[in-house]
């Protein structure tokens, strides 16, 4: 196993981080949509894209891997850019893979820089160095992360409350095993806001509605949800859409519309 992994590893493309990780021709770290909404809610999308740096080849992952959840969150680009209009919301998003690095990861965790996803080795994140991870922190993840602080800290300081709300997919079998789930909330300290997105959606009876499932959040495992909504004391959740129920335009506003009403449902509840 040893020699495989070394073998794949010199094989995968290596970026010298002298070197700008970033072309001057393509994308930013994020980009924000709708950055004037008035809406009280920011939503936030870290697995946007499937997007690698030309820097970095394909990091020795095939074309059909990633096209996988493994590399991004299917149809929820569309999605969060859905909610933002209909919401008149702000939407930050990642335009670059988690498998480069994952921006809703804490960066001690191996998952951020992902060595393997589900089954799939990445080998160009085999045996990186610390100034390959440093590059791809300062140059991917800080930015992402420190312009949503800078519009919360902004916010927060005009009076306002703002809610969190990142907008996530998942696979309809994980490991062999099917999940039953249509949809979840997952949520933290804001035990509120989560039950009260989770209420909402099952007012809606040919669902089945995941209360902190398929995932829970951990402040050792996640970073949206304890840093920018439960370390402010702000209301913070993660939507979470079965990907095969997101990955046409058809599902997209259908889930767009549904989850629309959900949240500006459970804002109206909020308000004193």
């Amino acid at each position: 196993m040893q020699t495989s992994i070394a073998a794949q590893a010199a094989r995968a493309p290596r970026h010298d981080p002298a070197k700008p990780l970033l072309a001057i021709d393509e994308p930013p770290p994020y980009a924000v949509v709708n950055p004037d909404g008035e809406s009280p809610f920011l939503l936030l999308c870290e697995h946007a894209s499937n997007r690698i740096p030309r820097a970095l080849g394909d990091l020795g992952v095939s074309e059909a891997e990633r096209q996988r959840h493994i590399a991004w969150d299917i149809g929820v680009s569309a999605l969060s850019q859905h909610l933002s209009r209909a919401l008149d919301a702000p939407l930050f998003m990642a335009n670059y893979s988690r498998l480069v690095i994952d921006c809703n990861r804490p960066l001690h965790v191996p998952s951020a820089i992902p060595e393997i996803s589900e089954k799939t080795e990445v080998p160009g994140n085999f045996n990186l160095s610390q100034e390959e991870r440093q590059q791809r922190i300062e140059t991917l993840f800080t930015p992402f992360a420190d312009a949503v602080a800078r519009r919360l800290h902004r916010l927060q300081a005009e009076g306002k409350r703002p809610l969190v709300v990142g907008v996530h997919s998942f696979t309809p079998v994980y490991l062999g095993k099917a999940r039953p789930w249509h949809a979840g909330i997952l949520y933290g300290k804001a035990t509120e806001f989560g039950r009260s997105l989770v209420s909402r959606l099952k007012h809606d009876g040919t669902l089945v509605v995941g209360d902190n499932e398929p995932y829970n959040i951990d402040p050792e495992e996640d970073y949206t949800v304890p840093v920018h909504a439960d370390a402010r004391g702000l209301p913070g959740a993660l939507i979470e859409v079965r990907h095969d129920l997101i990955d046409t335009l058809e599902g997209v506003e259908a889930w767009g519309h549904r989850l629309t009403r959900c949240l500006n449902e459970a804002l109206e509840a909020s308000k004193p």
